[in-house]
């Protein structure tokens, strides 16, 4: 079975492939969009290639809520075909195409004023549900139900009692946007993608006004080589105006805002609740996440127009955070139980609006040259659909005929026999010796493809233990996100394929040695270079802690900037 792996040896293989052979599709971007779009041109037998100028998922596609959601704010907007749209991908990932990475979680809704609100509110959670059902791939997720102050109050001991007069109770789901992102990577390389991240494109090769290929860079060796593609798919994201600006003579057919939003991440221990809330505020909504043994709080919706590789949260963002929970919770957290902190931004089509919150996160594809398709804008959960009408788009470029897009039917690696697995994970963790709370990390982490990581315990049984500074991760972990997850720095490790840098109190610090030396082998670093991996990281977090004390966005982004780069872009 091929899984996709994606290791330095596969990179090098889709170098020379990719500039050895003109491809059907050549992808710029492997945030979800452009990987949803390489795996849905690659399943319908088109040759592909993904390039990314920095990690999968680096940018906005791993600084998400890390919800899979219709978004019950456009429902006031009376968005109802976007929030049905979004409730069918999120059916479809539920029970299909990833269920070891998208999970329902329960929100709740306080209530503060007697009978309207409860009517109002039940009525916008009662149509959420409703167009939920009217969905092909199944709800996934229960009901909502109406809670009493004293059912609520038992359901999130942490409200404050004053706070409510009762709540509902609804479902959505939840996902680690780097590692299901990933997986899309390596879903689509199973089905034939040629991929390569740390790969910038400095140019587009043209013939008259068509687009006929790009030209590429190496990030890490500075190399420059040609790929040469029918057709191009712009997916950059936030970055859309920087790769449009790249066409010289042409002007751009999309302008995108950055808002940025940041979240903050405290222990669990820290707030008393069985389920997530939902709530209020001034300028948007605020959502408190489980998220394992931490809990997610945010977000913030402001526009930035600094630094768009690397968005800093300063002192007024997370003060403002801590502010308007703190108006909910009996017991006030303070900026010391922050134990991560992570800003990113979303890509917003422009359009006249007061503030960020409110422009469209509804998506467009255009093909504003011969030869190239852009998709904007969009959210996380469409990004299947975002995808589709990207790649159909590109088609019409072809000129040939070419099947429907499929990857409605197409689970994501791992996906196949979860469900059986987890049934069967108290005799997995027998089998492997491990406990069962592992296998079951494990299995919400790599789904059926838990059993590469485990094989690597088996060959190694010290890859077994807790990581150093991390103990909810075993060694294999991060070996394994070297050797088959396409991870080529330390920073990819801690930051994306593991969540240890907003996860421990030192942001990963007492982690990075340990886990540097443990891919060195994997990414053929000698003592030197591990020795830079590790100054980089540590630079990287200074930086961060650094900036998160500044007033504003402006002097926390120069500060955030003093951290250099791993692999630093040409342009």
């Amino acid at each position: 079975m091929n899984t996709g792996k994606i290791s330095s040896q596969s990179r090098a293989a889709a170098y020379k492939t990719m500039a050895g052979e003109e491809l059907d599709v050549l992808v710029v971007g492997a945030g979800v969009v452009g990987a949803g779009a390489a795996l849905d041109a690659a399943t319908r037998g088109l040759s592909v290639g993904l390039l990314e100028a920095r990690d999968f998922a680096s940018g906005t596609s791993s600084r998400s809520s890390k919800l899979i959601h219709g978004g019950l704010r456009y429902l006031e907007m009376l968005d109802f075909a976007l929030v049905r749209e979004a409730l069918k991908e999120r059916g479809l990932l539920i029970n299909r195409l990833a269920p070891h990475l998208v999970r329902p979680v329960p929100f709740l809704y306080p209530l503060q004023h007697r009978a309207w609100e409860r009517l109002y509110v039940g009525a916008g959670i009662a149509l959420y549900d409703t167009l939920a059902l009217a969905g092909s791939a199944g709800v996934g997720v229960p009901m909502h139900k109406h809670l009493s102050r004293t059912e609520a109050l038992r359901a999130f001991p942490s409200l404050r009692p004053e706070s409510l007069v009762g709540a509902i109770r609804y479902y959505d789901a939840q996902v680690d946007d780097a590692r299901h992102t990933m997986f899309l990577v390596r879903t689509a390389a199973a089905y034939g993608a040629q991929v390569a991240a740390r790969t910038e494109v400095i140019a587009f090769l043209r013939e008259g006004r068509r687009v006929v290929g790009v030209r590429a860079r190496d990030a890490e060796s500075g190399a420059e080589f040609e790929v040469r593609a029918r057709t191009l798919i712009n997916a950059t994201g936030v970055w859309t105006g920087d790769s449009q600006a790249l066409l010289e003579g042409e002007q751009g057919q999309f302008r995108i805002t950055a808002s940025k939003g940041i979240h903050i991440v405290v222990p669990r221990e820290k707030i008393s609740g069985h389920t997530g809330m939902i709530l209020r505020t001034s300028k948007s909504v605020l959502f408190v996440i489980p998220w394992d043994t931490h809990w997610i709080i945010g977000t913030t919706d402001t526009e930035w127009d600094l630094d768009k590789a690397h968005p800093a949260a300063s002192r007024a963002d997370v003060d403002y955070l801590l502010d308007e929970v703190n108006k909910a919770l009996a017991t006030p957290l303070t900026a010391d139980d922050v134990q991560g902190v992570y800003a990113g931004l979303r890509p917003l089509l422009s359009a006249q609006a007061d503030s960020t919150a409110k422009l469209s996160r509804e998506h467009a594809v255009g093909t504003p040259v011969p030869g190239m398709v852009v998709v904007a804008g969009g959210k996380y959960t469409t990004y299947r659909v975002m995808a589709k009408d990207a790649v159909d788009a590109a088609v019409k470029q072809l000129g040939t005929r070419v099947p429907a897009s499929c990857t409605e039917q197409v689970p994501l690696l791992g996906a196949d026999g979860y469900r059986a697995a987890w049934n069967r994970r108290s005799q997995l963790a027998r089998i492997h010796r491990v406990p069962v709370f592992r296998i079951e990390r494990l299995l919400r982490r790599y789904g059926t493809l838990a059993d590469e990581v485990l094989a690597l315990v088996e060959a190694d049984p010290a890859l077994g233990q807790p990581l150093d500074g991390a103990a909810d991760y075993l060694k294999a972990e991060v070996v394994y996100a070297a050797t088959h997850e396409g991870a080529r720095h330390l920073e990819d490790v801690l930051t994306r394929r593991t969540r240890i840098s907003i996860e421990t109190p030192d942001r990963g610090v007492a982690a990075a040695r340990t886990t540097a030396r443990l891919i060195a082998e994997a990414l053929g670093w000698d003592d030197a270079e591990v020795e830079k991996e590790i100054s980089l990281y540590e630079a990287r977090v200074v930086a961060e802690l650094a900036a998160q004390e500044q007033p504003d966005d402006e002097t926390a982004a120069a500060t955030r900037r003093d951290a250099p780069d791993v692999a630093p872009l040409a342009v």
